[in-house]
């Protein structure tokens, strides 16, 4: 089957995806493109910040970057700064991780945008907003 993106077709734009099981049949089927997907998963309020608008993580050795947006977003309720206190990342553990032990299979739906030093991750849970034409 063929994949088409639902959204971009909406939008006039191709939005073809490729190939879907099973390959014999050669019909439409529709989906989600990876763009899309991001826009919707951006639009649903976080369950852990239900009031944040706008994450921002910090690492654990940029102690004065924290401070210092701390600071700076202290008058915007709906943007939230905090450090990352995972010690190191549990997925790059040795020992298997069996699905029965995790109740979702997917922890983290969201993927941040790293900064480019890497100091800190900005997740977006709404929309962006365009303030210009």
């Amino acid at each position: 089957m063929h994949l088409l993106c639902a959204w971009c077709r909406s939008e006039g734009k191709p939005g073809y995806l490729g190939l879907r099981e099973p390959l014999e049949n050669p019909g439409l089927t529709h989906g989600v493109c990876a763009g899309h997907k991001e826009q919707l998963l951006e639009s649903i309020p976080s369950r852990s910040f239900p009031e944040t608008e706008l994450l921002i993580v910090v690492r654990p050795n940029y102690m004065a970057l924290y401070e210092r947006l701390q600071r700076w977003v202290l008058g915007a309720p709906d943007v939230k700064v905090l450090v990352d206190r995972r010690a190191a990342d549990r997925r790059s553990a040795t020992c298997p991780v069996t699905d029965e032990r995790r109740s979702v299979r997917t922890r983290r739906i969201r993927r941040g945008t790293i900064s480019l030093q890497g100091s800190y991750t900005v997740v977006r849970f709404t929309p962006k907003v365009s303030h210009f034409p």
